[in-house]
């Protein structure tokens, strides 16, 4: 679109062609000439569609984040990750270091860690899904004989 940025009425053309279904579908409701300009179509899409801006979080919250009394090393995951993933920046040395206090004292997986040493990214996920596993397992039922790696 940059090629064509000086002829308005092919931008306001060539703008439904990078939308999504819900977005298109706001676009085909648009009534007969409301959109003037293609200034004035950006500023329709982007005040209808706000809300589904990806708000970056900042580190801070990362480092708030813990386990709760109860909660499955699952839920935790899916919540430290969701968080995680909506930072910007390279904060991968960090995670090792939250992931883990965010874990109870008393919790084997935190123990663990402390006694490994953990660098990478990978290296931390592949001994989570470890421990993650056999807590699903010990949850279905089937390892209760099970010692935690």
């Amino acid at each position: 679109m940059a090629v064509y940025c000086r002829d308005e009425a092919l931008m306001c053309k060539v703008f439904p062609s990078s939308l999504g279904s819900m977005a298109m579908r706001w676009f085909d409701n648009l009534k007969a000439d409301t959109i003037n300009s293609y200034q004035e179509l950006t500023q329709a899409f982007g005040s209808r569609f706000v809300t589904c801006r990806r708000v970056t979080r900042p580190l801070s919250s990362l480092l708030s984040l813990s386990m709760h009394e109860g909660e499955t090393l699952k839920a935790y995951l899916d919540r430290y990750w969701e968080m995680f993933n909506d930072m910007e920046g390279n904060f991968d040395a960090m995670a090792l270091d939250t992931f883990k206090l965010g874990l109870p004292t008393n919790h084997g997986l935190r123990t663990s860690l402390s006694g490994k040493l953990v660098t990478n990214m990978r290296q931390l996920m592949d001994h989570i899904e470890k421990y993650k596993k056999v807590e699903e397992d010990q949850q279905q039922g089937k390892g209760k004989d099970k010692v935690i790696p």
